[in-house]
Formats: structure tokens, C-alpha cells, sequence
């Protein structure tokens, strides 16, 4: 079990799956680069691409953030028997998630504050799981906090254009509708404050109601960024979107803004997809970044 820790705070990642992607990094990225793939080769290898195959490896976990007043779960996955058939890397899991999470320690029960930074199917599945032939709130205790313009854009009561969209529809139905109607879900605007040093502000480009989180330190923090950055090489090249950034060019600018943010307050950044060791510390570097990984168990310490 991977911890990191920020001053009171215990981050553990808690995983889904690892392994490679469905697509090969020209059909992932828009305006891909070859050349700059193979610029940094010495530091993708083993953990973020296979060359033989020349797949991108990509993970799927929670962030469980520990503080000492609250256990808060951050972006649940694509959940057990879920229908996914538009992707099979989704589809009808069973996967031994909850029990990752006894193991670091907690039940679902122990949960306080579930939070999504969107609603894409890879980040809400574990926010229900199947019982008695209906679909209930994983965490029964939790407060789920969600966009509310995001929520507002993927709900298709709200939002009709995307009603006919099966892959919309049928994971709102399955995955965020249940935790409203159980009375669980805060639809937040803005930036908001979320609990102890905890954060939340707006980070639109790969959705449109996108948002993230900082754990707030004197110095340092951590930046959970959930899909703003997908994959390392956006760090060496963050130019790059993927084919699943609905505004390119807001999704440009969020993502450049995090990244300098890292780099100029030493905030580490815990991505929901990057291979391991999962998280990692930003420097500027000319138009771009460069990254250097932050192993598990180790504590930032705060500067002078």
C-alpha cells in the first residue's frame, strides 16, 4: 500500500487497475509528437509506456486523504459491474477495490466525503455498487461533493442534447443519480472550501464543470488534479490534450496553470492516471516542465 504524507495529512493511493491503455499515444494525444516521445524515453521506461508495443501505461485508483478530522475519497474509479460496452477496459469489473481499502484501514462506513473532480465513468463508478438488484451509495456516511455545473451539463434531465449519448446516460443513471436521490450529493460552485486544509477550485477544459484539489501547506501542498494532466509526457509536452478534452483550449490553460503552480510552490501532483510511482514534483523547464517522482513513504517537509 503506497502513503504519501504532507504535514497532519496521509495521502494512499488506492488502486483499480495498472496496466496498458487502449490506445497508442497518436490516437490518445492531439497533435502528438513522436520525437518528444522519444526524447524522454530514459525516464517513460518501464513505468509509463512499453515500447514494444508502443502503448502508454495508465492506472486507475482513489486518492484517500487522511486528515485528522476527516477521511475524504477522491474519485471512485469505474466501479464493479458496471455497464461499459463502449469501453471494455470498464465493462462488468470485478475488481477487489473495497477490499484495498480495508487493507489501508477504512470501510466504506469510515468514509466522511467523497469527492469527483468529473463525471466521467472512470471516476464515479465506486460511488454506488449493486445491492438487492439496485444500485446504492458505496460510502454511507459520506457527503459526495460534485460540480455543480458539471453535474448540471452530464445530467440529461437538465441537459437533454446529450440524453440520446448511451455512454452519458447510462453512467449518470448508475453512478451519480443514486447519490442524489439518497439525499448524499453538495453541488459546490467556485471555489470552496472542503474540509481542514482541503480545497477545491474550478479546473475546466477536459469537462466543462472540471474541478480539483489542493491540501493547502505554508509550504509545498499537493494538487489533486484528476484528469487536467492524464499521462507524464504532458509534462514534457503540455500543449498536448487528449481526444477526450472537450475544450482544447481551456484544457491547455488549466493544465499549464497547475503545472506552474507546482513548480512554483513545490506542491506535489497526484494525478488519477499516471503508472507508478504515481506522484510526482514539478519543475519549469524553458516552455515546459520536467518531473521528478516522489517514491512512497516518503513526508514533504516544509521549507524555511
Amino acid at each position: 500500500m503506497a502513503h504519501w504524507r504532507i504535514g497532519a495529512a496521509t495521502v494512499t493511493r488506492i488502486e483499480e487497475q495498472l496496466g496498458p491503455g487502449s490506445f497508442p499515444p497518436q490516437q490518445y494525444f492531439t497533435g502528438f509528437e513522436r520525437e518528444v516521445l522519444q526524447q524522454n524515453l530514459h525516464w517513460l521506461l518501464p513505468h509509463h509506456y512499453v515500447s514494444e508495443t508502443d502503448a502508454l501505461i495508465t492506472s486507475v485508483h482513489s486518492w484517500l486523504i487522511r486528515t485528522p478530522h476527516h477521511n475524504v475519497l477522491l474519485d471512485c474509479c469505474s466501479g464493479n459491474h458496471k455497464d461499459r460496452h463502449w469501453w471494455p477496459r470498464f465493462h462488468q469489473l470485478d475488481t477487489p477495490f473495497l477490499q484495498r481499502l480495508a487493507d489501508a484501514g477504512l470501510q466504506p462506513e469510515d468514509i466522511h466525503i467523497v469527492m469527483c473532480t468529473h463525471l466521467h465513468a472512470d471516476h464515479i463508478g465506486w460511488n454506488t455498487r449493486l445491492q438487492d438488484g439496485r444500485w446504492v451509495p458505496t460510502f454511507p456516511n459520506a457527503r459526495y461533493v460534485f460540480s455543480r455545473t458539471e453535474n448540471d451539463f452530464w445530467d440529461p434531465r437538465q441537459n437533454p442534447a446529450g440524453a440520446d449519448d448511451p455512454a452519458r446516460r447510462i453512467a449518470y443513471a448508475d453512478s451519480v443519480l443514486p447519490v442524489i436521490e439518497a439525499g448524499q450529493a453538495d453541488l459546490v460552485d467556485g471555489v470552496h472550501a472542503l474540509a481542514d486544509q482541503l480545497r477545491i477550485e474550478p479546473a475546466p477544459g477536459h469537462t466543462p464543470g472540471h474541478i480539483l484539489l489542493k491540501l493547502l501547506a505554508d509550504k509545498g501542498g499537493g494538487v489533486f488534479c484528476g484528469d487536467v494532466i492524464h499521462h507524464p509526457l504532458q509534462i514534457a509536452a503540455p500543449h498536448w490534450n487528449t481526444q477526450f478534452c472537450q475544450d482544447p483550449a481551456m484544457a491547455r490553460a488549466t493544465r499549464r496553470a497547475v503545472l506552474q503552480h507546482c513548480a512554483d510552490t513545490g506542491a506535489w501532483l497526484f494525478p488519477t492516471h499516471f503508472g507508478a510511482p504515481h506522484v510526482a514534483a514539478i519543475e519549469a523547464q524553458g516552455d515546459a516542465f520536467s518531473v521528478r517522482f516522489v517514491e512512497p513513504g516518503v513526508s514533504q517537509r516544509p521549507g524555511p
